[in-house]
């Protein structure tokens, strides 16, 4: 049979030109111009899923996916809002929506939507044993499966996939944009990948090297117009807590929030960690991988039964030097020692960068200002603060490999183009071991 979606809105054209799509694409359609012809429709027709409009006359769209959710708790809802922003998200998240878009959205963006609703259905309730070994192949393959960003072969050993267990919002500032932004973490099934899209809906791009356009101050994620900017701290995150398979939907940046990656933990938490059955081979290398990035500056990795990094820092006065070892056990050992440390700059770099239109949600409040004189603006969380937020960008851009990293990294007055070069090179060694 079919699957059956409901297409809640009042404007008729909508309706029709939204319903004539999904025909197309081979699901049965019913309609609703309100919200308690919306609530008979859910009772009689059993829809399979419903795309919900916010903006409807009388009892508006949040009224309606609370009843929704009240009486059929299994029911997948998108919520559609012309006028959208995060706090709505957060509303319509927090009561059980499975996904979030705005008007004006493209087809694609449509489809991609409903399809992810419904695989998120199938994913969560409906895995099997046979489902998990699929998931497993397709962690193995690149440019093959669901999970093309993914490297062929690595010879590490096999860890189980994660995902969040429900979705989340949080929000906050862009650091460079300065508007108010927002980040909703779905859930996604085994062999799904860690993917950033937009909240209208218009395309995804995969966390990946491939996928990086720019590392200035900050690592950028671009694909097919789509531009998220900032991402460092929440894939830094992620790597910490092992999520594999994740939809983070933003409006162009991951927001700031403090500077560092301590309320990111604190999101993760909030919506669980679920271990999923598929598994994934973590990311391991046979031999030293090196970038000399010139005198005195370099970035490696080495075969090491774990994950530890070593980042060594050094400025000229007044910063002076500073070495921290970070050995990762689990997500515990991050959140007390890497994720409070936060974005650093000097007061020439905040100069720079707003002369050129970046910046502008930096607040003495999110970030650690260095003057000639010193730190002008707080006190350090820790006396190597600043190496250990090395250390977070670093865990954050070594995850555009795809999977959780074993080895022994060392790194000396390096920064975001350093790590992606080498992460890079690691990809690179990793596809050449098995031509």
């Amino acid at each position: 049979m079919p699957q059956r979606i409901l297409i809640v809105d009042d404007d008729a054209g909508v309706r029709e030109t939204v319903g004539a799509v999904l025909r197309d694409e081979g699901f049965r359609v019913v309609f609703a111009a309100d919200g308690p012809e919306a609530i008979a429709s859910a009772r009689k027709d059993k829809p399979d899923l419903v795309l919900l409009d916010v903006w409807l006359p009388g009892m508006d769209g949040i009224q309606v996916l609370e009843q929704l959710r009240a009486e059929h708790s299994h029911l997948p809802v998108v919520v559609i809002s012309g006028h959208g922003n995060i706090e709505t998200a957060v509303r319509a998240t927090k009561l059980g929506a499975v996904d979030f878009i705005e008007k004006p959205f493209t087809i694609d963006g449509l489809l991609a939507a409903v399809a992810r609703a419904f695989k998120r259905v199938r994913g969560g309730e409906e895995i099997g044993d046979d489902d998990a070994e699929a998931g497993e192949a397709v962690s193995d393959d690149a440019g093959e499966g669901t999970a093309p960003h993914r490297p062929r072969r690595t010879s590490g050993p096999r860890v189980r996939e994660r995902t969040v267990a429900r979705s989340v919002v949080g929000a906050g500032l862009g650091l460079h944009s300065g508007v108010r932004t927002g980040i909703i973490l779905h859930p996604l099934p085994p062999g799904s990948g860690i993917r950033f899209g937009s909240v209208s809906g218009g395309g995804e791009v995969e966390a990946d090297v491939a996928n990086v356009d720019s590392t200035g101050y900050a690592t950028t994620l671009f694909k097919k117009g789509l531009a998220v900017r900032t991402v460092e701290h929440l894939m830094a995150t992620l790597h910490a807590y092992g999520i594999t398979n994740l939809l983070v939907k933003v409006e162009g940046e991951v927001p700031i929030l403090d500077g560092s990656a301590v309320e990111l933990c604190d999101l993760v938490e909030q919506a669980g960690v679920e271990e999923q059955r598929g598994t994934i081979a973590a990311i391991c290398v046979r031999e030293e991988l090196r970038i000399d990035a010139g005198p005195d500056q370099f970035l490696s990795i080495k075969p090491y039964d774990g994950l530890r990094i070593t980042y060594e820092l050094s400025y000229p006065a007044p910063v002076g030097d500073q070495t921290y070892v970070f050995e990762m056990r689990e997500a515990g050992d991050f959140k007390r020692e890497i994720a409070p440390a936060r974005t650093f700059g000097f007061v020439e770099e905040i100069r720079a960068l707003e002369s050129a239109g970046l910046g502008q949600g930096g607040q003495l409040g999110n970030f650690i200002l260095i003057g000639e004189q010193g730190i002008v603006n707080t006190e350090l969380r820790f006396p190597e603060e600043l190496a250990r937020h090395k250390i977070l960008d670093i865990l954050g851009d070594f995850y555009l490999l795809g999977a959780p990293v074993r080895g022994d990294i060392h790194a000396r007055k390096t920064g975001h183009s350093h790590n992606v070069a080498l992460v890079r090179k690691i990809r690179e060694y990793l596809t050449t071991a098995v031509r």
